[in-house]
């Protein structure tokens, strides 16, 4: 890319004046539009009239004085001050010659009514290891090898593609050493342990708790000081990006946690940037969080709104990521998200919708699509807010999935009840296919469902250790089979018994018991079964993927459902017995096939089932008196789940 050079350069200052913005940078800067900041603000290595050196560049349009300080000048606040642009911008840049790579550095600023302050880089592609919080200067140098991915990944991404992610906080999954929480497997230590398992496990995708640069462990990466480093938690960019390569290689998405909706009140962070209210609304009705002690980016401000779109396209460009799983968004529609009355202000309509979050939020979606359409949006939303994602120019919010929180807390709830007494509670389990089609949906097992007093899945289910390990395959069956995309939580694939701890390591011993084990095989064999088998993707956001077969034995509770591709042939149809009864000689009508094959039984020995009910040869007899329907006689095993096709 060419860049104009807007000033005279000075060979005998110490800070040269030279600016990598032309006047259309500005424009768009501050009206909105520029979306790709990062080839502009931070720091950026470069060669000016022969020297080598470094490109400094910050927004702060508060201050009076801004200068670099560093290891380079040792922390010298005066010596490399940079100059202020003369179209009111608020941009503070210079070119310093002889500043190396790999050197800590920040802004000291004069900010609003004389305060001084010492920032971090907004731009900074790395950071220093915590607790320390100096920007670094940096200049990737990485060959990436993922053509192969990059060039078919647009039908890996697809909204008729299989779905299965896995998701990962990486400092917690596994540990060097489980009882330390401050040494961490390094980037390149979770390429050899992580990639394999994800790939062995059939998950399609991973999804990364936030890896954007954080001070505290405990926010878990969502309040976030870095929207354009990755950790070093893990070690450096170029290992991250070997790591997103790793699993490229092996066919495998990656996906990021994205946080647009709030960021920490740290000093070195964006709080309070240049002494002013920057990046954040200066109405604390709207600039406050009070969920998180946190605050909300100012969505009116073009210069902010620039910033967090160009942070997104920064992942997807540099970093080869294939989608952004942006959380909270519920928060950032809402004007009275978690306020009671008085607490927040209506909007110029008298409602209660954030228009300028709304505005920047179809933006956002509208750019990436636009520039990136092989890869998906995926937003955390638990309202009825209508057409998420749904496009814009249908009215929707732009994004490609929403996590279906109404599925989640139903089926929780129907798996929770003792099955003595689910033929109560079948209107829980049936609900989500009356609104299902209303959105593209992907069915949430997170993080948040295994935290703060909810217990593991494991133990949410009810009776004694065996029905508690049979409730959990037959959910997780349920969960594979039925219509959208899967995100199911590190450690419950194995049926974890304590809460998710992020100061631990996932409780591995557990896979020396056969319930645990059996546990994981069951949840391998559902994740290569549905990446394989074409009916439960192809049509998952249609009406036509899904079909009710028998919803009418409530007492019993038994249902029976058909999942549907295009092609008859790979119609499978799903039967689940949600009490420990073994019924034998159960009949199941359907229609168009007149041969049956048991593809799954999660009852199966191997996954600590009691291997004694499955079906070998299915009996099908036709009806004469409706020509196409067929009678099936199976034996359901119990708390199971069969597959036929």
């Amino acid at each position: 890319m060419q860049y104009e050079e807007r000033y005279f350069v000075d060979s005998t200052r110490q800070v040269w004046n030279y600016s990598l913005f032309t006047d259309e940078d500005i424009r768009n800067f501050q009206n909105g539009t520029h979306y790709r900041l990062y080839e502009h603000f931070g720091a950026h290595a470069l060669q000016v009239l022969d020297k080598e050196g470094y490109y400094f560049a910050v927004w702060a349009p508060n201050a009076t004085f801004v200068s670099v300080i560093s290891d380079f000048n040792e922390w010298n606040n005066e010596t490399h001050p940079l100059l202020v642009r003369e179209d009111r911008s608020g941009i503070w840049e210079g070119f310093i010659p002889g500043f190396p790579k790999g050197v800590r550095y920040k802004y000291h600023i004069h900010g609003f009514q004389g305060v001084h302050l010492d920032k971090g880089d907004p731009f900074a592609t790395y950071c220093e290891l915590k607790p320390y919080t100096a920007s670094i200067t940096f200049a990737p140098r990485y060959e990436w090898k993922d053509t192969p991915w990059m060039n078919t990944r647009a039908a890996h991404n697809a909204l008729d593609a299989a779905w299965n992610v896995y998701e990962v906080h990486l400092a917690s999954w596994m540990r060097p050493d489980k009882n330390n929480e401050d040494w961490y497997n390094t980037y390149d230590q979770l390429r050899e342990l992580l990639v394999p398992y994800v790939k062995d496990m059939g998950f399609t995708h991973v999804e990364f708790m936030p890896v954007m640069e954080h001070p505290f462990d405990g926010s878990w990466g969502y309040q976030g000081t870095g929207y354009f480093a990755p950790t070093s938690r893990f070690g450096s960019p170029e290992q991250f990006m070997a790591l997103v390569d790793a699993f490229h290689a092996e066919g495998i998405g990656v996906i990021l946690d994205w946080v647009p909706s709030h960021f920490p009140y740290d000093a070195h962070g964006l709080f309070l940037f240049d002494g002013a209210h920057t990046y954040e609304y200066a109405d604390m009705r709207k600039g406050y969080h009070p969920d998180w002690s946190s605050y909300v980016f100012n969505y009116r401000r073009g210069e902010v709104k620039s910033f967090l779109i160009s942070s997104a396209h920064f992942w997807l460009r540099r970093y080869h990521v294939d989608g952004l799983r942006v959380d909270a968004v519920s928060s950032m529609l809402k004007l009275n998200y978690s306020r009671e009355e008085g607490e927040w202000e209506p909007n110029e309509y008298g409602g209660d919708g954030n228009l300028e979050a709304i505005h920047f939020i179809k933006d956002l979606n509208e750019t990436i699509f636009r520039d990136f359409p092989d890869v998906q949006t995926i937003a955390e939303e638990a309202t009825d807010w209508p057409k998420v994602s749904r496009p814009t120019y249908e009215g929707g919010l732009g994004f490609g999935m929403k996590w279906m929180m109404g599925w989640m807390h139903d089926t929780l709830n129907y798996f929770k009840t003792d099955p003595l007494l689910r033929s109560g509670k079948q209107d829980l389990f049936t609900f989500s296919l009356m609104y299902f089609y209303d959105e593209n949906f992907m069915l949430p097992l997170s993080h948040d469902e295994v935290v703060h007093g909810k217990s593991p899945m494991l133990y949410k289910m009810p009776g004694d250790e065996w029905q508690k390990s049979a409730n959990l395959r037959l959910m997780y069956s349920y969960m594979y089979s039925h219509p959208g995309a899967k995100l199911l939580f590190m450690g419950d694939e194995f049926g974890a018994t304590t809460e998710w701890n992020h100061h631990s390591e996932l409780p591995w011993h557990l896979l020396q018991y056969p319930a645990h084990r059996g546990i994981q095989d069951c949840v391998r064999t559902l994740g290569h079964l549905y990446r394989s088998e074409p009916a439960f993707y192809e049509r998952q956001f249609q009406t036509g993927g899904f079909e009710w077969v028998d919803l009418g034995h409530r007492l019993e509770s038994v249902v029976a459902y058909r999942r549907k591709g295009h092609r008859p042939e790979d119609d499978i149809l799903v039967v689940l017995n949600m009490t420990p009864v073994v019924r034998r000689d159960w009949k199941v009508i359907t229609y168009g096939k007149t041969h049956w094959t048991e593809i799954f039984n999660s009852d199966q020995a191997g996954y600590w089932g009691t291997g004694d009910t499955y079906n070998p040869l299915i009996p099908v007899q036709p009806l004469a008196h409706d020509e196409g329907l067929a009678e099936l006689t199976l034996h359901l095993p119990p708390l199971g789940a069969v597959f036929l096709k």
